[in-house]
């Protein structure tokens, strides 16, 4: 599926596959769900998922802090986590095996809950630095030989894979970069805000929802500027199973809408989930879709009418899941 993806995305971003989380299996009334760090939209979701189900059967819940849009269909994968939010692009890039892990697949995730939300990757400079560069247009800056220091988080993100598709799809990679003077900096999301306002780096990629704490802080204290993706990345990153869309203006620094890869989110499980649990927790989340919407900004556009569509999942449903659809008519 990445034929083109650099040998050092491939091996940077594949490692991921074989890191664990430090978790040991649970009892089959417990179930864990893989989440990210707390203050992140999907860890509000992890605890909002958990009050709703404390009651069912006795099954409790534990959030894992960790992970991330990569990294969690792989922790799902190797029965790390019974269920977890990833992205949808993520989740194909995984039960297909793509490059994205070199070649790893994770054929037993399945999916409970498409749709929940729409979660774009997106880039934002510095306008000292987009001064100094004379344009705005990142198939320029990146094609002209000067040195651009790039900024995000480690892997794990799912900004990650997508920045790297950025670089391919306009001929550079993290070696031309550094080769031109530049640099690829990967930092944890605390130190972002204060690298971009001290100058210390020219562009910033990350994942952009509506409130983010890191991007209101970065374009609250910084002067920046919201980047569209070049042409020819639109192009190659739908080739890549992604979907394109405009998000805002939500922020400091944006005019009007930015073009940015809609990488989506969905609610995933293993495939050895028993079918009455998967079935509970896609009715839990269906029927309760309005505490999910008010729990944070991130979820209130989710249409649950829609949570079991192809494209809102990516990858196969649960069979407890599907189950659910079909019961209340759903799905046909």
């Amino acid at each position: 599926m990445f034929g083109k993806f650099s040998k050092l995305a491939q091996s940077t971003i594949a490692a991921i596959a074989f890191v664990g989380i430090g978790c040991s299996s649970v009892s089959a009334t417990e179930l864990r769900i893989g989440a990210m760090r707390e203050g992140t939209a999907w860890y509000v979701f992890a605890a909002t998922l958990e009050q709703m189900i404390e009651s069912l059967d006795g099954t409790q819940i534990e959030v894992i802090a960790r992970g991330g849009g990569v990294a969690n269909p792989m922790v799902v994968q190797a029965g790390k986590a019974d269920i977890a939010l990833s992205n949808v692009a993520s989740a194909i890039w995984a039960y297909e095996g793509s490059d994205v892990y070199g070649g790893k697949k994770a054929p037993d995730i399945r999916a409970l809950v498409g749709g929940l939300n729409d979660v774009y990757v997106g880039a934002i400079a510095r306008k000292a630095f987009l001064e100094e560069a004379g344009t705005s247009d990142m198939k320029e800056i990146f094609s002209s030989g000067k040195p651009v220091r790039v900024l995000m988080k480690p892997v794990g993100s799912s900004a990650v894979p997508i920045a790297y598709m950025v670089f391919d799809s306009l001929g550079t990679n993290v070696d031309k970069i550094k080769e031109n003077g530049g640099d690829v900096i990967q930092i944890g999301a605390g130190q972002i805000a204060d690298e971009m306002r001290n100058g210390k780096a020219d562009i910033y990629f990350d994942t952009i929802l509506k409130g983010h704490p890191t991007i209101t802080e970065v374009s609250l204290t910084a002067d920046v500027q919201f980047l569209d993706l070049p042409a020819d990345t639109q192009e190659y990153i739908k080739g890549h199973g992604l979907k394109v869309g405009s998000f805002g203006p939500w922020f400091g620094g944006q005019n009007g809408p930015t073009i940015g890869a809609n990488i989506g989110t969905e609610l995933i499980a293993n495939a050895s989930l028993s079918d009455d649990m998967a079935y509970k927790i896609t009715k839990t989340l269906i029927e309760n879709a309005n505490l999910l919407k008010e729990s944070h900004g991130a979820w209130k556009n989710f249409d649950p009418s829609k949570a079991w569509l192809p494209e809102n999942t990516g990858i196969p449903l649960h069979p407890g899941a599907e189950r659910y659809y079909r019961e209340v008519g759903l799905m046909k």
